[in-house]
């Protein structure tokens, strides 16, 4: 049963020039079409090793209205990220692991608490099969998450996941 429906406002020219690193809005749909979540992610370079160029994602729910942030934080061994609030207070940690690949079985991204001492969840880039994992840029995430996490934070684990997707998991090729 589909529960949402995203669909990204990108030009021509800006999926071809800048691929996988390219701004974008999401529009996140409810069955009856109605918008109940945007996400923005502004245009930044993706060079690894310029803390100056961090990637970063807005969310709003409704559209319009902030809820929360998803901004990369650096690190010389290991993604990271900080979930933000409204207010820009930080409120969680995603931790990546060491090696992105995904041969044979999931990648997981743990959501950790500010201190990073517990593990309240974690989004997964789910293995589905050789030949789709070699031959398309189709991919599955699923997010775990405390059932009482407040449902702001719950739509801002929503961005975390494209924002993850978009900078580990797509093809760089520009055009893809």
């Amino acid at each position: 049963m589909r529960i949402y429906f995203a669909t990204e406002d990108t030009d021509f020219c800006t999926r071809n020039c800048c691929g996988a690193s390219r701004p974008f809005t999401m529009r996140i749909l409810d069955n009856m079409g109605r918008e109940v979540i945007t996400l923005e992610r502004p245009l930044k370079c993706d060079c690894c090793c310029c803390p100056c160029c961090l990637q970063e994602i807005a969310v709003y729910a409704p559209p319009g209205v902030p809820v929360g942030y998803v901004i990369q934080t650096w690190d010389p061994c290991l993604p990271r990220f900080t979930i933000q609030n409204e207010r820009r207070e930080d409120v969680l940690k995603i931790i990546a692991p060491c090696l992105l690949c995904s041969c044979c079985s999931d990648v997981d991204f743990e959501i950790k608490s500010l201190d990073e001492e517990n593990v309240v969840g974690k989004i997964s880039k789910q293995w589905t099969g050789f030949v789709r994992e070699a031959f398309t840029d189709a991919d599955n995430f699923g997010i775990q998450f405390p059932l009482d996490l407040d449902v702001k934070m719950k739509a801002v684990m929503l961005g975390a996941c494209f924002l993850i997707d978009f900078m580990f998991f797509e093809k760089k090729g520009n055009g893809e």
